[in-house]
């Protein structure tokens, strides 16, 4: 006996059985679950949750319309949402590099609009192009797609030359052509949508389906496909990774920094020229007034979709689930019949908090350290 009475606790012979402990699942004496390795990891991407917050707005708004979930709501949206899907794309690669594109929503239009000029142009009646090119073959409508591509280039490949070989700030460069390129465009129209494209390319890229799925949806999804595997798996991918999170220390080992950024924001304008083009195929006219909040729907979801702001990550499966979201929201607001114009602050919302959160990842980056 101890001098308090009690006995003390004297160990096991060796080799005898130890005493068992209850089986928490967990960490001893936490009594926490510890789930299974491959689920932990699922259960800790950005991807996941934003996968979760999706689907809770798909129910939502399922609840206040049954008509939101029905084949042919999901086929519109899908179809609305192809062109924003290619900008989101060649956002990612900006936002990873440490960059930003404002101009995307403006250089969308501007292709568009070349497109179609272009295709009046070739087939128009006779001396009057603008009475309509209807009747155009696809010579004609691969002509105007190319000029509007190769116009959505150019702006592109202006925004990275005034970044990286004038060194103009991204937000300040991008933004000068956002007013540039709508500016350009309303010089082109005089404020009027261009109407009369080619009606092979309206039916069938436009409204073509492929076992039950749109062409405008094919075309974008294999777009992003090339160029997921492109960011992922290629010494581009991983130069523009490089960059977004030291350019010094890229450039100190050889990467051509200002070239690689020229290409990035060309991709981007490129992808803003395509997703032109798809519009007006989806709409049949240029919609000039519209792709407004496009580019803050495109920043929204590549940082709901895992980016930082500040660059060096990012992925496009995560940028094309986080698009959903702003894309879910419009399509419910309309479905709901909700005032259009709160879609624009549904948007705005979105991204703030997106751009919140990418900041609380930093922090807890930073702490565990």
């Amino acid at each position: 006996m101890t001098e308090t009475g009690t006995e003390a606790a004297t160990p096991p012979p060796a080799g005898a059985p130890q005493p068992s402990r209850p089986d928490t699942g967990g960490e001893p004496g936490r009594g926490r679950r510890v789930l299974p390795p491959a689920v932990a990891r699922l259960a800790y991407t950005n991807t996941f949750w934003i996968f979760l917050v999706l689907v809770a707005l798909v129910v939502f708004f399922g609840a206040m319309q049954p008509n939101f979930i029905s084949a042919v709501s999901l086929r519109s949206l899908a179809a609305d949402t192809a062109p924003l899907l290619l900008i989101a794309v060649g956002m990612t690669y900006v936002i990873i590099s440490a960059g930003i594109d404002l101009s995307v929503g403006s250089v969308l239009i501007f292709s568009g609009v070349i497109a179609a000029k272009t295709m009046l142009w070739l087939g128009g009646d006779g001396a009057h192009p603008d009475a309509g090119a209807t009747s155009a073959g696809w010579t004609v409508t691969l002509a105007g797609c190319l000029a509007g591509m190769l116009g959505g280039l150019a702006w592109g490949l202006l925004n990275g030359f005034m970044v990286a070989r004038m060194k103009i700030p991204a937000l300040i460069a991008t933004l000068g052509t956002l007013g540039m390129a709508l500016g350009a465009t309303y010089l082109i129209t005089g404020g009027t949508d261009v109407r009369g494209i080619p009606l092979n390319f309206a039916r069938t890229v436009g409204f073509g389906l492929v076992a039950g799925v749109p062409w405008l949806v094919i075309i974008a999804v294999l777009v992003t496909v090339l160029l997921g595997v492109v960011l992922a798996a290629t010494r581009f991918g991983s130069h523009t990774y490089a960059i977004g999170s030291n350019a010094e220390a890229a450039r100190r080992v050889g990467i051509r920094v200002d070239r690689h950024l020229i290409k990035v924001y060309g991709i981007s304008g490129l992808l803003a020229g395509i997703a032109g083009c798809l519009s007006l195929a989806h709409f049949t006219t240029t919609t000039i007034s519209g792709h407004t909040a496009d580019n803050l729907s495109a920043i929204a979801a590549v940082v709901l979709g895992g980016a930082s702001l500040f660059g060096g990550s990012g992925t496009v499966t995560g940028s094309a689930v986080g698009l959903l979201v702003p894309a879910v929201l419009q399509s419910g607001f309309v479905t709901i019949q909700v005032n259009p114009y709160w879609q624009y602050l549904a948007v705005g919302a979105v991204l703030v908090l997106a751009v919140y959160v990418d900041q609380l990842r930093r922090k807890a980056r930073s702490a565990g350290r």
